[in-house]
């Protein structure tokens, strides 16, 4: 007897990774690197698409800042938030094992004007967490994924952050100093699950010969042994290195002996490009997504680290979602012959390609433009522009799928759209073009009856998009 063919469709979804915040609240105390007050802080769960909010409890009403890039107003040995006269200093360690431990949302409280110092590093506030726990919220989280080089540079420090495409937040880090002990150093984090033990328990660190000065600053009042890699590297007179002892309630120290005045050893051989890292997460973190991406940095610090993440937070502004990422290469997810199963449409009217990527909340497809559009006839025979309604269709039919292939049975069923809002047609689609249609749904299904925002792609820039509400509805 002839074997008829086996045939089997394979629909692979996208895997979902959820939004993150705290299972309960947890509180620290310590004293302010440099305001040396003693601080309480208490970290609280938030919920979904909350991010970082800072709450100064110490003040009247209780203002709130937004742990932003744009609210940084001071990188001067620390990054400083601050906005309508509020401000919250000393935030990057907090701030790194937030983001480290890929927590999206979360409360913090804190009685003073800067976060505890510690011990220094991340470490107690990731040992806090941890015992606290973390729990994942209903909503997916929603990466800022990069997709072209970004650079920046400061030709008066030397410091330069690359910005390269990678599946993960990696960053490496390279520090020169004019110093016998750290001339170069450099370390390296390949994703986030390296950061609990390898970057975390890095500690800030600090020469001797900046020592007085940061105290002349009016800066460190909190600054110890304990909370800090302090290097001693230059010979000073023992009568100034006494005095500078005595200002960090530190013991006298043999002027005659270089090297690391610390209570504790090094837990690292490169500790300080270590700690690099670490407030290059904590800066990071200000961009207000998680990041898919590496960071080659030479010489990083708080102020190139904000302009980095000032750049990000420019492009997530400028764009509402990131387009998605197309390989032509990669087999579809919805050929042609599964989506004209799930479609009523014919040529010419078919208007979608294939399906690339899918969840239960959204879906992307393709449609490629070819100069054999029945509609570049009349549209227009010389100067062929794709027309606009034609594009909202588009997006109208990709939502389709998305609704559809939620059901049993979807082809029984078709969508029936009942009203288009928001229509915006931003450039113009020519032969020759790729559209990328990303459709969300922006609430759920409710008897029978879908609302979705759709957005079309040329590239990394959006040509048009649209609200819609549609009907589904058994006819079969």
């Amino acid at each position: 007897m002839k074997q008829k063919p086996f045939f089997c469709e394979i629909l692979i979804i996208e895997e979902i990774v959820k939004q993150k915040t705290l299972k309960k609240s947890f509180t620290l105390r310590g004293k302010g690197l440099h305001t040396g007050l003693d601080i309480e802080i208490t970290f609280n769960p938030a919920p979904e698409d909350h991010g970082y909010k800072i709450k100064r409890v110490d003040l009247e009403n209780q203002p709130i800042i937004e742990a932003l890039a744009e609210n940084v107003i001071n990188t001067e040995r620390e990054t400083l938030l601050g906005k309508d006269n509020v401000t919250v200093g000393t935030v990057e360690h907090g701030l790194s094992a937030l983001y480290g431990l890929e927590i999206d949302n979360c409360l913090i409280e804190v009685n003073a004007p800067e976060f505890p110092n510690l011990d220094g590093s991340a470490l107690e506030y990731v040992k806090a967490i941890k015992e606290t726990g973390i729990v994942d919220q209903e909503r997916e989280k929603d990466y800022y994924i990069v997709r072209k080089k970004i650079e920046v540079d400061d030709p008066v420090t030397g410091s330069k952050l690359t910005l390269l495409p990678d599946d993960c937040l990696c960053i490496n880090s390279f520090i020169e100093f004019d110093s016998q002990y750290i001339p170069n150093q450099s370390a390296s984090m390949e994703g986030l699950a390296e950061y609990e033990k390898e970057i975390a328990p890095a500690r800030t660190f600090v020469f001797v010969r900046d020592v007085l000065q940061l105290f002349k600053a009016g800066l460190i009042k909190g600054g110890n042994l304990d909370n800090a890699v302090v290097i001693y590297e230059r010979k000073l007179p023992q009568e100034e290195l006494d005095k500078l002892a005595d200002l960090m309630n530190a013991p006298h120290h043999d002027a005659n002996e270089l090297g690391y005045l610390n209570h504790r050893s090094l837990i690292f051989p490169n500790e300080p490009a270590r700690h690099k890292i670490l407030d290059l997460v904590g800066d990071i973190a200000l961009i207000g997504k998680p990041l898919k991406g590496r960071i080659i940095a030479k010489r990083p610090g708080h102020h190139i680290n904000n302009q980095l993440a000032r750049l990000i937070r420019k492009d997530i502004r400028m764009n509402e979602v990131q387009p998605p990422i197309y390989d032509p290469d990669r087999d579809p997810l919805m050929d042609i012959n599964r989506i004209r199963q799930l479609l009523p449409h014919r040529y010419p009217f078919l208007m979608v390609d294939k399906i690339i990527e899918k969840t239960d909340k959204y879906i992307v497809g393709i449609k490629n433009i070819t100069a054999n559009e029945p509609f570049f006839l009349g549209h227009f025979p010389e100067e062929p522009i794709m027309p606009g309604v034609l594009q909202v269709e588009a997006m109208a039919q990709t939502g389709g799928l998305l609704v559809l292939s939620g059901l049993d049975e979807p082809e029984r069923y078709s969508t029936y759209f009942l009203k288009i809002d928001n229509v915006k047609f931003r450039q113009k689609v020519v032969p020759g073009d790729t559209l990328i249609f990303r459709v969300e749904l922006t609430s759920e299904i409710r008897r029978g009856i879908a609302t979705m925002r759709g957005l079309a792609f040329k590239g990394d820039k959006v040509v048009s998009e649209a609200d819609f509400t549609a009907q589904v509805i058994k006819n079969k």
